[in-house]
This record gives structure tokens, sequence and C-alpha cells, in this order.
């Protein structure tokens, strides 16, 4: 298969990327920065916010889009909301690119679509578009509402997957040490404070592996037609709190966390559990590695790149 990555630069369109070139497919990336990490996905440098569809490659031979491009970081864009109009942009004109060449579609969409909600577990049919939380989930709500439309009037073939969370190989570098679980690895081994905003915040933390995983049976599950046009929830199932994580990362280090308490900042999900039994059941999805293993994987990819000294 070929298959075109937007965000390539970024972890999850790294991870994918690296292995679908592992079992033979051909992948082309596209991204507005080098990736920090590998030089073996080839990218084209394009800033996907300012782009047209006829500034994408060519489309002959794609058999997948898997767009994965936004800007990601929720309090980010409620300081920045621009970036949230950049991000229904990029769907738009990516959408525009399969829709010319009717080439299928996986959107790389998140948890946040639901809200800020208060039962333990959401299965893809709670989530309420009526009221955005943020501009992160507006933009990501606008995206899936051009997908839907775009499958309705164009009959172009799709899937949406609503990660949390994820975190993992490739998740930081050395200008974005900014993700929750890399930045509080980071500094409870150096003995350097941190800041938890939401001591009882309870989130479905996915180990990047078992995200590619279900990213990968998506693909071929789309593009051999087997799966087409559903929203599946793609995480591992399991919640934990921020203290959790906290008291997690602490032991697996030896150290003990300097952490200070505040409240979650607007705009945050402060509960959120997927339910995973669509993935299950569509694409055969088992996740393997719960937060009580992957946070030891994520310390020794750390510590095994440099990254963690």
């Amino acid at each position: 298969m070929k298959i075109l990555i937007t965000g390539s630069s970024g972890q999850i369109g790294t991870n994918v990327g690296l292995a679908l070139l592992e079992r033979g497919d051909t992948v082309l990336g596209i991204d507005h920065r080098s990736n920090a990490w590998t030089e073996r996905i080839e990218t084209i440098r394009l800033d996907l916010a300012t782009a047209r569809a006829e500034d994408l490659p060519g489309g002959d031979g794609f058999d997948l889009v898997l767009h994965l491009a936004a800007y990601a970081k929720v309090f980010e864009l409620v300081e920045h909301p621009d970036r949230a109009m950049d991000n229904a942009r990029m769907c738009f004109t990516v959408l525009e690119y399969c829709r010319r060449h009717q080439c299928p579609i996986i959107f790389g969409s998140s948890r946040e679509v639901y809200g800020d909600i208060h039962q333990h577990v959401t299965d893809e049919a709670a989530a309420d578009f009526v009221v955005a939380e943020s501009p992160y989930s507006a933009s990501k709500i606008a995206g899936e509402a051009f997908i839907y439309s775009y499958a309705q009037c164009y009959q172009l073939p799709y899937l949406v997957f609503r990660f949390s969370n994820v975190y993992g190989r490739y998740d930081t570098d050395a200008e974005r040490m900014e993700r929750v679980i890399p930045l509080f690895i980071d500094r409870i081994a150096r003995e350097k404070p941190i800041v938890v905003f939401g001591r009882d915040k309870v989130l479905d933390f996915t180990y990047v592996d078992d995200c590619v995983m279900g990213v990968l049976a998506g693909i071929d599950a789309l593009v051999g037609r087997r799966v087409t046009n559903q929203t599946i929830n793609l995480a591992c199932g399991q919640g934990s709190t921020l203290l959790d994580l906290v008291n997690l990362i602490s032991l697996a280090l030896g150290k003990e966390a300097k952490a200070t308490y505040e409240p979650s900042r607007p705009g945050e999900v402060t509960r959120y559990v997927a339910d995973i039994a669509k993935a299950r059941e569509l694409l055969g999805y088992v996740p393997q590695i719960p937060l009580t293993g992957g946070i030891g994987l994520a310390i020794k990819w750390q510590r095994e790149t440099g990254v963690l000294k």
C-alpha cells in the first residue's frame, strides 16, 4: 500500500509511518517541520494551514490518507484560538484533496469532542456536538463534521479515530517537552518541582504501541473496504487519576515527586474513560499495555535516547 500521512513528524505519525515501512508499505509524509527522530519517512515540508489542495502531492497511487496534522495542546489553543481555526482549515484542505482523488481518509480526532463528562465510560454515541468546551475540541468537532458531510455528499470512505492521551516513544523532543507524561518523568527524575492541574482528573492513557496497532488495523480495514464510515474510540479503556500517574512515575524512578496540585485549567477535560467495545468488535483491537506497564517503557525509551539524563 501507499499511504500519505499528514503530521508525519508528530508522535503518532512517526510511529505509524515507521510501522508501515517495517511491513513493506510505501509512506510519504507531510509536515511543517522536520522529523526530530528519523529520516526514514520521506517528508514534504508544507504548512497545511495555508496550503491548498492542489499544493499536496499528486494523488495517483495513494491508497489512503491518514490525516493527523493539528495543533494538539488543549490549553495552548485556549491561549491561541486562531490555531484551532488552523486545525479546521487543515482538515478541509486534506478533505478537498481526498475528494478530488477519491482517496479514503482516516481522521485523527480526540476524546476532547466528548467535553467534560462525568460518567465513567463513554461510547462513540455520547459526544455532545452542541457545546464545545475548548477551541481545540471545537476544531476536532468541526473536522468530524466535515468528514461526515463529505461522506454523505461525495461518497468519500472514512474512519474517524478518537485518540486519548497517547504516550510513549517519540512523544517529546528537545524543543517540545510539554506533554504531561514525558514532562513529569523528566522533572521527577531531576528532582524538580511539578505542577499538577487536577489532582483527581481521570484520563485514559494509551501506550503508543496500542494506538499504532489500532491505526494499522483501521488502515487495512478501510483500504480493504471491510470497515468504512465509522467513528471509533482508540484508547486503553482504563482510567487513571493524575495522582496515580505521579505515583507510578515516582515509583518507577525511585524518586519522590515534588508536586504542587492546582485546579484544572480552562478547557481541560477532567474525566474520561473510553468504551473500546466498537474498536474490539470491528478491528479486533485489544490493548496490551496498561499505564502500570507503559510508564516503565516510556522511562526506558527516554533513557535510551538520551532525553532522560
